[in-house]
């Protein structure tokens, strides 16, 4: 019996699985409908790409801002573990994979590029290509994946911990992303830049 409400439940889940896989997909098509560049144009595709200040920052597989998109997916989990609790697991990760899709989105329109480019570091931001949106949204995925089997001051633990290591290597990361966007600072904006 065990057995069989162990399989109902992976059929439940993976049927969640799917759905947050088309949500990602239409992301995909919605982007490319935007016009946004499928890869880098610099004609390459790498895992990694460590340099914010050049023109392959959010074109390829993974930067430094990935660990941004990997502390949304352990912020989601968190969240929707306080409000939708009694929920499929899968149900509220197709709930994040729509919220972090969303931002993608939104990202990578004009309103948002626009002021990524006036109030933070990232002067010549054009936005993301379209294999980088989709990556974030699959940082996103793991970082909820790896929230479902950490106990919560362990995710607390490496959110912190990878928002001081993207601040130490860069200057930058999700909480001061934020900041920027929201409350732009000319004295934090001038510390970025100087490192």
């Amino acid at each position: 019996m065990g057995n069989a409400s162990s399989h109902a439940r992976w059929d439940r889940d993976k049927s969640w699985l799917i759905i947050a896989a088309l949500i990602a997909l239409a992301a995909v098509l919605i982007l490319l409908a935007m016009g946004r560049t499928p890869v880098c144009a610099c004609g390459t595709i790498r895992f990694w790409h460590g340099q914010i200040n050049s023109p392959e920052n959010s074109q390829q597989l993974s930067d430094w801002y990935s660990l941004s998109h990997f502390i949304h997916g352990l912020i989601f989990y968190g969240l929707t573990w306080l409000a939708l609790r009694k929920r499929p697991v899968g149900m509220r990760l197709a709930l994040a994979v729509l919220i972090e899709s969303g931002w993608e989105i939104l990202e990578n329109s004009p309103v948002i590029i626009d002021r990524y480019r006036a109030a933070t570091i990232a002067i010549g931001y054009t936005g993301d290509s379209v294999l980088n949106s989709a990556s974030d949204i699959a940082f996103m995925a793991f970082g909820f994946l790896i929230a479902r089997k950490l106990p919560w001051w362990g995710s607390v633990a490496v959110a912190i911990a990878l928002e001081l290591l993207a601040l130490w290597v860069i200057r930058d990361n999700l909480t001061l992303n934020v900041w920027m966007l929201v409350a732009p600072s000319d004295a934090v904006r001038a510390w970025q830049s100087a490192g």
